[in-house]
């Protein structure tokens, strides 16, 4: 079997839906060398929409494809490459993030998961003819103005089904709804199931699945299947909305980042996975209102922290756990007097030992994630002691004597290495 080549990224992105092409684009703008993973049509599923008109900037509405390949042109402008491939298999454990597709190996500093999701499906007879831009949609926010005095089938009784309903039924002349249970039970919350059933506009279908969907080149009629009964009823309308559930796209995932009981990858604000380097952001990650808008936002915070990771590791690396000299860190609170006082102690400490010592000061808060690399959860004025890039101890007596009797054994030792 043929060897899998390997290529060297500074940032690779899974996903190149709205938050992974945001995420690019920060990325690449800092000059990083970045690479977005797609498994499938670039832009995620904002590209199946006919009509945004909620996204910023554009008064006039955008269609979602020709949104998206705006995204994409302005990532390649910094330089983003893309590969259309399905990632096979990550490890995040090592300094160099491994991802791995069919053909290639991919090595990163930091990545960004953008892998999104997918809605959940009825998987009822001819649905795949008329997803997305045929007539099932999965997003009342998108599409509710082009079906203005139309009649639409909601699937679905839960908290989001019932609120997108009734967001419909601003626009829409009927919405429809299938129910799978007995008359009056929804799963949605109480208030949200009472304003739906006193509204004039909405109309059940209780004890109903969908049997069929069915229509020339666009999606015309549903057919819902009794549970009770098992009798077949084609209802005439113009559009039908799933709301039945979202999948996040995160299988491979599972033993690797931390997950929510529905899957979906849980991070800070920050879109930290809490696993170095590695972040999330857009539709997979646990979070409640899934937008273009929302992605966006979450894509450019996981870009700017993917780039301060990196250049934090390198400070790290050839700065603070610098080989050549005994290492005399210290981990202080800016607001904390005794320990800011302590500073020019310690600055005149290092000139004593001349280049035989190097001091790097970390803000105990500004300095977080060069702290969290240390494993720091002690309070501010402690001093870590490196030698050959390696912490040798840790102490929280500051005193001038104690630091400079271990300085004293710990330059002895360096000279006799």
């Amino acid at each position: 079997m043929r060897e899998k080549k390997r290529e060297q990224y500074d940032v690779v992105i899974i996903g190149g839906g709205a938050a992974g092409l945001t995420a690019g684009i920060y990325c690449g703008r800092a000059r990083l060398k970045t690479l977005i993973i797609e498994k499938a049509l670039v832009g995620g599923l904002a590209t199946y929409t006919n009509e945004i008109e909620n996204y910023p900037g554009f008064p006039e509405g955008s269609g979602g494809l020709g949104l998206m390949e705006l995204f994409k042109k302005q990532a390649e402008k910094f330089q983003v490459k893309f590969k259309l491939t399905d990632v096979k298999s990550v490890n995040f454990e090592g300094d160099k993030k491994i991802v791995e597709t069919f053909r290639n190996i991919y090595e990163a500093k930091a990545v960004i998961v953008a892998s999104g999701g997918r809605p959940r499906i009825t998987k009822a007879k001819n649905e795949e003819n008329y997803l997305f831009d045929k007539g099932i949609s999965f997003c009342a926010t998108c599409d509710a103005a082009a079906n203005t005095d139309k009649t639409v089938m909601v699937i679905g009784s839960g908290d989001a089904a019932i609120e997108e309903g009734m967001f419909l039924t601003k626009f829409a002349k009927k919405v429809i709804v299938s129910v799978i249970h007995d008359e009056g039970k929804m799963d949605c919350n109480e208030i949200a199931r009472d304003q739906a059933l006193a509204n004039p506009k909405m109309e059940f279908k209780w004890n109903t699945i969908v049997d069929s969907f069915e229509g020339e080149d666009h999606l015309d009629t549903v057919v819902l299947k009794n549970l009770k009964t098992g009798e077949l009823d084609p209802v005439k309308v113009d559009n039908c909305f799933e709301f039945i559930g979202y999948e996040p796209n995160t299988e491979i995932f599972k033993e690797v980042l931390k997950l929510s009981k529905q899957g979906y990858v849980i991070t800070n604000e920050e879109m930290e996975t809490g696993v170095p380097g590695v972040f999330a952001c857009g539709d997979v990650r646990e979070k409640g209102l899934k937008q273009v808008a929302t992605a966006v936002g979450d894509g450019a915070i996981a870009g700017v922290n993917a780039e301060k990771f990196i250049a934090e590791e390198e400070v790290f690396e050839k700065q603070i756990m610098q080989k050549e000299k005994v290492g005399l860190i210290y981990i202080y609170s800016a607001i904390d007097a005794p320990s800011r006082e302590l500073l020019p102690t310690l600055q005149a400490i290092e000139k004593e030992y001349e280049d035989q010592v190097k001091l790097n000061v970390i803000d105990l808060y500004k300095g977080k994630s060069l702290c969290d690399r240390l494993s720091c959860d002690v309070e501010p004025m402690t001093i870590f002691y490196t030698i050959n890039g390696e912490v040798e101890s840790i102490s929280t007596d500051c005193s001038v004597p104690a630091v400079k009797k271990k300085l004293d054994e710990l330059v002895k030792q360096n000279k006799g290495a």
